[in-house]
C-alpha cells in the first residue's frame, strides 16, 4: 500500500513539475556528504602528498559539492587513534604523511585549514573521530612508538587482524573523552561525529576477546548488556563534555541502518535477518535520542527500495517516527550507484530523496562518499545542481540548542553601476551572533515570501562593510530586496525593511522605508 501510495505522489509530482506547479523545495535541510581519510578513500589522494596538493585537493572538493548544493562536509580527522590535526596526545596520520607521527612539511594543521575553507564557504564542518579503532590493519599500518597501543598496551584488542581499545576499561572511556574535548576546546568545530563503529562488526566464528575486562568491571550483568552500558557510558560522556565546552556544538551519531527488528522487539522495524545495531554493534542510538544525549542521527540506509531484507522505505519511515525531537537525516549510498540492478536505475537515489522529502521528521541527507560522486554516475550530479539541490538551504534548527537570532540589518544605498546593482547595509549588532547575511530578491509585483529558497539571491559572511553586487539586476526592472541575518546555528533574524525600487519621472528611484 505505502509503495503505491509513494508511486501515486511521485507520478503527481512530475506532472505538477511539468505543469509549473512544482512544490517550493525546503528552505531548511541539512545537505552533507561524508569525506573518509582512513586508508585515503576521499582524502588526501594518497599517502605523502604534497601539502599543497593536500590543500588543493580539499578546496576542490568543497568548491565541487558545494556546486552540487551541499551545505555542510563530514571530515574524518581521527581515523584509527591519531590525527589530522595538531594533537598533544596522538600522532599525526600515516595517511596525511606517509608515516604515522611524521609531520606535514611544510608544517601546516590540516584541520585549522579545512576549517577556515569550509567556513568561507558558509559551510558546516563536522569532525567525524572514530573512537575505539586503533589500528587498522596490525600486519602493514605504520604504527608510531608515541601511539597510544605502544603506550597503553593494556587497553587494546586484536581482532580479526585490527587492533581496538576495548571499551569495557574506564580509562578507556575517560582517554577518548580527552581527545575529543581537545579538539572542541581547540577548533572551530560545528558538530563532532561518530559513525557506526562502536565494537566491531562480528566476524563469524569469533569472539571480541574482552573476557579479562568483563570479568573485572561485569559486575554479574549479562555481557551483551555490560557492553551496551559501556558504549551508552561513552556517549553520554562525551555529550556531556561538548555541551560544557561550546554548547553550540552538536553531537551527531551514523549508525548502521537498523537499530533492531521486529521479530526481537517490538519496538523494531520490519526488517528480516542480518545485522543491528543493539544486538551485534551494542549500540542503543534510541535510547540515545529519547534522553537528549545526540543531536542528530544519520542512519546509513544504504539499501535500495525493496530490498529482500532491509527495504529503504520501510526502513525510511520507521526512522521517521524514532527521531524523538532531535534531527533524523538519511545517509544515502551514492558508492552504491551500478553496483546492481536496482542501482543501475538512475532514479533510485533520486526516488529515494523525493520520499525523503515527503517526511517531516526527517531534516536531510548525508551522502557516502565524496569520491562516490566522481564521474557523475547516473547524472547524479546533474539531478542534484538542476532539480533536487538547485537552490540553496539554510541548516535546520536545533532548537534545544537555545540559538538566540542576531539583530536586523537594514539597508543603507543601492547604487546602479555597469556590472550591477550595488546594495550596502548595515547591522549594528552589538550582540555579536552575527555569522552570516541571507539576500532575498522579489519582482516588485511579487508578495514578500521569505519561506521560498527560490528567492535567495546569496548568503553571504558577516563582512566589516557589508555590501553585494547583484550581477543578475536587469536595469528597468523592478525589484524588492530583503535582508536577514544568521547566527551560527542559522537561527534567523527578523526581515529588514524592504528596498523597494519604482520609476520616478522616469527614473529608478530606491525606498529604504516601507510605504
Amino acid at each position: 500500500m505505502v509503495k503505491h501510495l509513494l508511486a501515486v505522489i511521485l507520478l503527481l509530482t512530475g506532472l505538477f513539475c511539468r505543469q509549473g506547479f512544482a512544490q517550493l523545495p525546503p528552505k531548511r535541510e541539512l545537505r552533507a556528504v561524508w569525506i573518509a581519510t582512513v586508508e585515503n578513500i576521499d582524502w588526501p589522494s594518497r599517502k605523502g602528498l604534497p601539502v599543497e596538493q593536500q590543500k588543493q585537493e580539499f578546496t576542490d572538493i568543497l568548491d565541487h559539492q558545494q556546486q552540487n548544493g551541499m551545505n555542510a562536509v563530514v571530515v574524518q580527522v581521527r581515523p584509527v587513534a591519531d590525527a589530522f590535526y595538531a594533537s598533544p596526545f596522538e600522532p599525526w596520520s600515516e595517511y596525511l604523511t606517509g608515516r604515522q607521527g611524521q609531520a606535514p612539511d611544510p608544517y601546516y594543521d590540516p584541520l585549522q585549514f579545512m576549517i577556515a575553507e569550509t567556513h568561507k564557504r558558509g559551510m558546516e564542518f563536522h569532525a567525524w573521530f572514530n573512537p575505539y579503532r586503533a589500528v587498522f590493519s596490525v600486519s602493514r599500518s605504520s604504527v608510531s612508538p608515541t601511539h597510544i597501543t605502544k603506550q597503553r598496551p593494556q587497553w587494546f584488542l586484536t581482532f580479526d587482524g585490527r587492533k581496538y581499545f576495548d571499551p569495557g576499561v574506564p580509562e578507556v572511556r575517560e582517554y577518548v573523552t580527552q581527545i575529543i574535548r581537545d579538539v572542541v576546546r581547540r577548533y572551530d568545530i560545528d558538530a563532532v561525529h561518530f559513525d557506526d563503529y562502536f565494537y566491531p562488526y562480528p566476524v563469524p566464528g569469533k569472539d571480541f576477546p574482552d573476557y579479562s575486562s568483563y570479568r573485572q568491571y561485569g559486575h554479574g550483568m549479562a555481557k551483551d548488556d555490560w557492553r551496551r552500558w559501556n558504549v551508552d557510558t561513552i556517549i553520554q560522556m562525551v555529550s556531556k563534555m561538548i555541551k560544557e565546552e561550546k554548547p553550540w556544538v552538536k553531537f551527531g551519531i551514523s549508525p548502521f541502518g537498523v537499530w533492531r527488528s521486529r521479530d526481537r522487539d517490538p519496538e523494531g522495524s520490519y526488517t528480516r535477518g542480518g545485522l543491528t545495531n543493539y544486538d551485534d554493534l551494542y549500540a542503543d542510538v534510541l535510547k540515545w535520542l529519547k534522553k537528549g544525549w545526540i543531536d542528530y542521527a544519520a542512519p546509513q540506509l544504504y539499501w535500495e527500495r525493496g530490498h529482500r531484507t532491509a527495504d529503504f522505505e520501510v526502513l525510511l519511515n520507521w526512522w521517521a517516527q524514532h527521531g524523538y525531537g532531535r534531527h533524523v537525516y538519511i545517509g544515502h549510498g551514492v558508492y552504491k550507484i551500478n553496483s546492481n540492478a536496482a542501482w543501475n536505475n538512475p532514479n533510485e537515489l533520486p526516488i529515494q530523496l523525493t520520499e525523503v522529502r515527503t517526511l517531516n521528521t526527517i531534516q536531510g541527507s548525508f551522502f557516502y562518499s565524496n569520491k562516490s560522486f566522481t564521474g557523475n554516475p547516473r547524472g547524479i550530479e546533474d539531478t542534484l545542481r538542476n532539480h533536487f539541490y538547485h537552490y540553496p538551504a539554510l541548516r535546520p534548527i536545533m532548537p534545544w540548542l537555545n540559538g538566540k537570532a542576531p539583530f536586523s540589518p537594514y539597508f543603507i544605498d543601492a547604487i546602479e553601476k555597469p556590472n550591477g546593482l550595488n546594495l550596502f547595509w548595515a547591522d549594528n549588532d552589538t550582540s555579536g551572533r552575527t555569522n552570516q547575511y541571507v539576500l532575498y530578491r522579489f519582482n516588485a509585483d511579487e508578495v514578500i515570501n521569505l519561506n521560498d529558497p527560490s528567492r535567495i539571491l546569496t548568503i553571504l559572511p558577516q563582512m566589516a562593510d557589508p555590501q553585494y553586487i547583484d550581477a543578475t539586476y536587469v536595469k528597468g526592472k523592478l525589484y524588492t530586496y530583503v535582508l536577514t541575518a544568521l547566527n551560527r546555528l542559522q537561527d534567523e533574524s527578523h526581515a529588514s525593511d524592504p528596498l523597494y525600487m519604482k520609476i520616478i519621472r522616469g527614473k529608478t528611484k530606491f525606498l529604504f522605508d516601507p510605504e
